[in-house]
């Protein structure tokens, strides 16, 4: 099976019942049911698996154990293949309602005429940005505390951050790690604090403040971590197996205010319990949403995608019948 889905051939100006943007979980989970909902669907996306490239081993997803991120992304392409569901490797940048419904602009491969939209655009979260980090990921830097802190049990880890996320992170990993550090370039936090001193009370997280990530260094996997402190300028290196990086998420809120859909105060992409946006007969999945913020999982998007898909199949049954 290929990382790379099955591309199929498509013409510029061809008519879909729904048009899903993105290709990442909830893209494949809105695939699948549109597919099965016999709606004529077209996937069009940028990077197979979207987040999930960034992941190692995946052991959150019910009925696939530990599973390398890479072939969950296959099985993925391998579901949808199925179904011969259309993907074209593209990205979008405009999508215009019209009386017919909706045309969907790409980058390379030309404009797409839809009645529906299904929008799992995930969000992109943010980096340190210093070396060692791109060559680590999936190799002991991992982006989700939740999703990862079972498979560093009875190892020494780092967490980056000062949010919600890095301080309910430290107190998961408290559970599994033997040690675990709390680094953050402040004293003091924007985590709620509660949080915060139920983590100040585990014996195993040990705070390493007023200080940032320099380096990330290793052979095959992570061994330590440099850390400088902003007000000494002492530099020091923990040895530590895994790196938890923990500083939040850009949510796509350019593209969808430049394309009339309403967000939250955060930016994320308003919709309700049934993945429906401002804009009717648009819909959107996943981690671009505002649902269920805070838990973002391969599982939770995936739901949203077949929400999503039902929503846009009842919307394009009702269309057609007043045609």
């Amino acid at each position: 099976m290929s990382l790379l889905p099955r591309t199929a051939s498509v013409k510029p100006g061809e008519k879909f019942d729904v048009i899903i943007v993105g290709l990442g979980p909830a893209a494949y989970g809105a695939a699948l049911y549109t597919a099965r909902y016999m709606l004529k669907t077209l996937v069009i996306g940028e990077t197979p698996g979207g987040q999930l490239t960034e992941a190692g081993i995946v052991d959150d997803y019910l009925g696939l154990i530990e599973i390398q991120a890479s072939n969950m992304i296959k099985v993925f392409n391998k579901h949808i293949e199925k179904y011969e569901v259309p993907v074209l490797l593209d990205i979008v940048e405009k999508i215009e309602n019209n009386e017919d419904g909706f045309v969907v602009k790409t980058k390379r491969k030309g404009e797409f005429k839809a009645d529906s939209v299904i929008l799992g655009i995930g969000v992109k979260r943010r980096k340190l940005g210093v070396p060692g980090e791109q060559e680590f990921v999936g190799k002991g830097i991992s982006y989700c505390s939740v999703c990862d802190a079972p498979l560093f049990k009875n190892r020494v880890v780092a967490v980056v951050g000062g949010g919600d996320s890095a301080l309910e992170g430290a107190e998961i990993l408290s559970s599994y790690s033997t040690k675990v550090y709390l680094i953050h370039r402040r004293d003091s936090f924007k985590a709620q604090p509660i949080y915060v001193e139920t983590v100040k009370k585990k014996p195993n997280v040990e705070f390493v403040l007023n200080s940032v990530v320099k380096e990330i260094k290793g052979d095959k996997v992570v061994k330590q971590v440099v850390v400088e402190n902003l007000k000494t300028g002492e530099i020091k290196e923990l040895n530590v197996n895994g790196v938890f990086v923990e500083i939040g998420f850009d949510p796509p809120t350019d593209f969808a205010r430049s394309n009339g859909i309403e967000t939250d105060t955060n930016g994320y992409i308003k919709v309700d319990e049934w993945m429906r946006t401002s804009v009717s007969g648009i819909f959107a999945a996943g981690d671009c949403t505002s649902m269920w913020l805070g838990f973002r999982q391969v599982i939770t998007s995936v739901a949203q995608g077949a929400v999503a898909a039902t929503s846009a199949y009842r919307y394009v049954t009702e269309k057609k019948g007043k045609k």
